[in-house]
């Protein structure tokens, strides 16, 4: 935005020859609206992240790309001009429009072709944000050939310098999103967020903030700091230019001097900044938020650097460098942006100091509150802290960011207000009203000071709720306190053991290490699958944390005394064969120590069903020695008067040749039985999931969202495609469309393919599809009810592993929850045809699905009629027979009133639960 002045009058147009006349102020929607459009993007992005494709790339993109990049282009012109004396003409003024029209649309339609996955909407849109701002830089370039010389020229070089970098970062951008093998995806990763952060916005702020900080701080330019600037420039090029460089043609070190130099640049050009500060510190929302991006900017190059020295790949090194990404975006780009408008959109809307100093208190309001909660909270963010905690901070982050937008308009309405009520002319003694108002002016500074130190504990208050609400939550993560230590006793050496672990398909890489005995441990783990959630939890508390694809983290285990196990915690990835071990080597255990190693399939029972999802936890009251809640359950006890079972009822196809659903995966604690409460992983927070129904012919597009804490994915045993790409798994916060013809009839299975696939089958992750066959007969009523296993863990926790393992189910049940229908029966009246969907999803046992009085004249299993009631022999079935994943249907007719039960006749399972009655009335 800049000054809102009136409109510039149409007939006053300049004659042949003579010059263009200063651009009119006034109101410019290009230039004052797409900020604000793209921030309001930003936070509907950021509250709807996990189902939306590619939310991390959207919410960095608007934030930089979008946000940014115009604001970019506004402001530099804007100082440009005020730095080289050469005010705005309206030739200027529609140059700016139609630059600004073509970066938001272009912008616009890189987004969309990311989101759609339309590569040449990616390349058309990223021409043309290179074209605008090649098209400024060039603008720029010719304003400053006609330009006098300035003291502080070296502001505009910044601006012609960023320019150029932006293009670059654009390129690499482009190639990325057409897809590169994995040897060079790394590399252009970090090359194209570190040109576009550090070239287009980074050379950006620094050129500006050398007469912008001063300025904001109402105190005099430091001497030198033109020259400092002018001296910073090549210093920083060269640093992008060696970083660019090693990322593209050599080893991660290499780029690693490249950030030195470029700090070097940076340390040059901000001694003038912090001059200034001791000249007169920060004190209001817009100087503490700037200063903050400046800290957050030298810190995340710092850890960029060492991440760089320290890494062996570009791989590795990507991966390290894409975990500081958010907090440059956030920490730096975004307070920086906010910043500066907060302090320039006050003085372009005018109206004299009383407008301005109104429209300025409103900007920054309860400033050091999010300042506190912006800054802190992003810091707790980046710890390897319970993902609980990381949401909750996160989230208290995206609030501080996001009160900028109301107080936007709050700012122009107190403007507007000011300018319509002007303040009283002074009369009278001047001195002693100058006095007066100086008097007053330094009882509000100490109020403020007052009302700064209030809001900023309010603001560390509100960062350690959210951190003490993450762990309230999910207890489990903090990795039980009280356990027992690593050292046995064992005296220490003082010396410490590094070791790098990669946890990747299932395996930790290297599965065992050997320590000396009272030498410190150190873990440093790297999660290295493109899907999967990881973790590593020792046998004597030791907790990493879970860690999302890419993510790494330090375990200090402390000293070692004895041998020790440890696993990752997600629910069957011990099964699978994440363990791991460590072996003390050059000395014994203490006396009375048990230093022998457990097998790692069996160490610690219960250790693999904890109080979260996939969480370990000790056994709690009302659960066995293993720690499951299946100790001593009567499945057929009353779950209550309020108790309502599951509607089983079918109901007709909703027509159509096309369904379209969307399925979101959820953590729900759920009741399965009497008194028995498990977390479950659950599609559409139901088990089974909900029951699709359709045509031969018929086509189903189904978009998964992964609204959990670990990798999902899901697979139609109905449709009939390649499962590479459909059935991949997601991580948390991610979606995919999976779409599939029904080619065939039957009542086919859906269930999470994530390995290991039982225990996620086990916790609740299925469901039915039912394509009728070509002239199903219509009958009275239709049900559709699915078999399933339930392995206990404690109460409130998940699937115990172990026991699907070892194939132990401790009940077996209908549509979810043990004996439901005997509580709350199915009803029937006599006469009326009576249709029986049966799928059993297993994991483990097969089915025999009979009703004790009845017999099934129509029998159709796995896509064929076995008997029908035209059948000559005029015979009958008791049982549908059915192995894991095969499902069918049965038809009858109930002859009298009564109470018709219905059971798997393994005879044993129908104990277990799967066990119900169909209440027949005349």
């Amino acid at each position: 935005m800049s000054p809102q002045i009136s409109s510039p009058d149409p007939q006053n147009r300049p004659r042949a020859g003579q010059p263009e006349p200063p651009a009119a102020r006034g109101r410019w929607l290009i230039r004052d609206l797409p900020v604000i459009v793209w921030l309001v993007f930003l936070l509907v992005v950021i509250a709807a992240h996990p189902g939306l494709p590619v939310a991390r790339w959207l919410m960095i993109h608007l934030l930089v790309l979008g946000a940014a990049s115009h604001s970019i282009l506004v402001w530099s012109k804007h100082f440009a001009e005020a730095l080289l004396h050469t005010p705005s003409t309206e030739a200027d003024r529609r140059g700016q429009s139609r630059r600004l029209i073509l970066l938001n649309g272009g912008t616009l339609i890189v987004i969309i072709g990311m989101i759609a996955s339309v590569w040449t909407f990616v390349l058309v849109g990223a021409a043309a944000v290179a074209g605008a701002v090649i098209w400024h830089g060039l603008s720029l370039w010719a304003q400053a050939r006609t330009a006098l010389a300035s003291r502080f020229a070296s502001t505009l070089h910044y601006y012609l310098a960023a320019a150029a970098m932006l293009p670059i970062g654009v390129a690499l951008g482009v190639i990325l999103a057409f897809g590169v093998g994995d040897s060079w995806h790394s590399r252009l990763v970090a090359a194209h967020a570190l040109i576009n952060l550090l070239g287009w916005i980074g050379l950006t702020v620094l050129g500006t903030l050398v007469t912008l900080w001063p300025t904001m701080l109402r105190t005099k330019i430091v001497p030198g700091a033109e020259v400092a600037a002018k001296r910073a420039l090549p210093i920083l090029s060269i640093g992008l230019a060696v970083t660019l460089a090693a990322a593209l043609l050599s080893q991660p070190w290499a780029a690693g001097i490249g950030l030195i130099a470029y700090l070097g640049g940076i340390a040059l050009v901000g001694r003038p900044f912090f001059l200034a500060a001791l000249a007169k510190p920060p004190r209001e929302y817009p100087t503490f938020s700037a200063a903050a991006a400046m800290v957050w900017l030298v810190i995340c190059l710092f850890a960029t650097t060492w991440v760089f020295f320290t890494s062996e790949t570009w791989t590795e090194a990507t991966q390290g460098f894409t975990w500081l990404v958010p907090a440059l975006a956030a920490g730096f780009a975004a307070q920086i942006l906010f910043g500066a408008l907060s302090y320039l959109l006050p003085v372009v809307l005018g109206g004299g100091p009383n407008a301005v100093r109104a429209a300025t208190m409103e900007f920054a309001r309860f400033g050091t509150l999010r300042i506190t909660i912006i800054n802190v909270g992003l810091a707790i963010c980046l710890l390897p802290v319970p993902s609980w905690v990381r949401v909750l901070c996160s989230g208290l982050v995206a609030l501080g960011l996001a009160a900028f937008l109301p107080l936007v308009f709050r700012g122009i309405r107190a403007s507007r207000r000011a300018k319509k009520n002007p303040p009283e002319p002074v009369t009278g003694d001047r001195r002693a009203q100058v006095r007066a108002l100086k008097e007053e002016r330094a009882a509000e500074q100490k109020q403020v000071s007052r009302n700064n130190l209030a809001l900023a504990a309010a603001g560390l208050s509100a960062v350690l709720l959210a951190v003490a609400g993450g762990v309230a939550i999910d207890p489990a993560s903090t990795a039980a306190i009280n356990e027992t230590t690593a050292s046995a006793g064992a005296a220490a050496t003082g010396e410490t053991t590094h070791v790098r672990v990669e946890a990747k398909d299932m395996r930790f890489t290297p599965a065992t290490v050997d320590v000396p005995t009272g030498d410190r441990l150190i873990i440093d783990l790297k999660n290295l699958d493109d899907e999967d959630v990881h973790d590593l939890v020792l046998a004597t508390g030791q907790d990493s944390g879970r860690l999302a694809p890419g993510e790494s983290t330090s375990l200090d285990v402390g000293i070692v005394g004895e041998d020790n196990d440890g696993w990752c915690s997600i629910a069957g990835h011990r099964q699978m064969g994440m363990v791991f071990g460590i072996n003390v080597t050059g000395g014994s255990s203490p006396a009375g120590a048990d230093s022998s190693r457990t097998d790692s399939s069996d160490a610690m029972p219960g250790m693999d069903h904890g109080g979260d999802a996939g969480g370990d936890s000790t056994p709690r009251s009302g659960t066995d020695d293993t720690g499951s809640a299946a100790a001593d359950v009567d499945f057929l006890a009353d779950p209550g008067a309020d108790f309502s079972a599951r509607d089983s009822e079918l109901r007709p196809t909703s027509g159509g040749v096309t369904h379209k659903e969307t399925f979101t995966v959820s953590e729900v604690e759920r009741t399965v039985a009497a008194d028995i409460r498990q977390k479950l992983w659950l599609f559409n927070k139901t088990m089974p999931g909900p029951t699709l129904r359709g045509d031969v012919g018929d086509v189903f597009v189904i978009t998964l969202v992964n609204d959990g804490s670990m990798g999902h994915s899901i697979d139609f045993h109905a449709g009939e495609l390649a499962p590479d790409k459909p059935m991949r798994t997601i991580p948390p916060g991610e979606s995919l469309t999976y779409t599939f013809k029904a080619t065939h009839s039957g009542i086919w299975m859906y269930h999470c393919a994530t390995m290991p696939m039982s225990s996620h089958i086990a916790n609740g992750m299925f469901g039915a599809v039912i394509i009728d066959p070509p002239d199903l007969p219509a009958v009275d009523k239709e049900f559709v009810l699915v078999q399933s296993e339930l392995y206990l863990g404690p109460q409130g926790g998940v699937v115990d592993s172990q026991k699907v393992r070892r194939e132990e189910p401790d009940a077996v049940v209908f549509n979810g929850f043990a004996n439901q229908y005997d509580h709350d029966p199915l009803t029937a009246r006599t006469g009326e045809r009576v249709r029986f969907w049966i799928l059993n999803v297993g994991p483990n046992r097969s089915s025999a699905f009979h009703i004790i009085g009845g017999q099934f004249d129509t029998v159709y299993k796995e896509g064929a009629y076995l008997i029908r009631p035209d059948n000559p022999e005029k015979g009958a079935s008791q049982v549908l027979d059915l192995e894991t994943a095969q499902g069918g249907f049965v038809e009858l007719e109930f002859a009298e009133e009564g109470h018709y039960p219905f059971v798997s006749h393994k005879m044993v399972d129908a104990e277990r639960g799967a066990h119900g009655i169909v209440d027949i009335t005349g």
